[in-house]
């Protein structure tokens, strides 16, 4: 009943709505991981850039692989204990 309504008004197949909604899913999906990293590392421009921009999840997946924040080394090693 939806996509035989959305097919009349856009005047398209059910298939081509199917496909925008997947895309929208992936594009939400890897946009919100990106917004929460960015987001966690005070990286305004890029937050600003993945909150405007919609790529179709490229732009996501770009600033996830190459340019959020690496953990530094530092925080990675063992604490040690302290002596008293």
């Amino acid at each position: 009943m939806v996509f035989e309504q959305l097919t009349t008004l856009i005047g398209t197949s059910p298939m081509v709505i199917l496909l925008f909604a997947l895309l929208a899913l992936w594009e939400g999906v890897w946009k919100g991981i990106a917004l929460w990293k960015s987001g966690r590392h005070n990286q305004l421009i890029w937050f600003i850039f993945l909150l405007i921009f919609n790529t179709g999840g490229i732009l996501p997946i770009v600033y996830l692989l190459f340019f959020q924040k690496k953990r530094a080394a530092a925080e990675n090693k063992p604490k040690r204990k302290r002596r008293r």
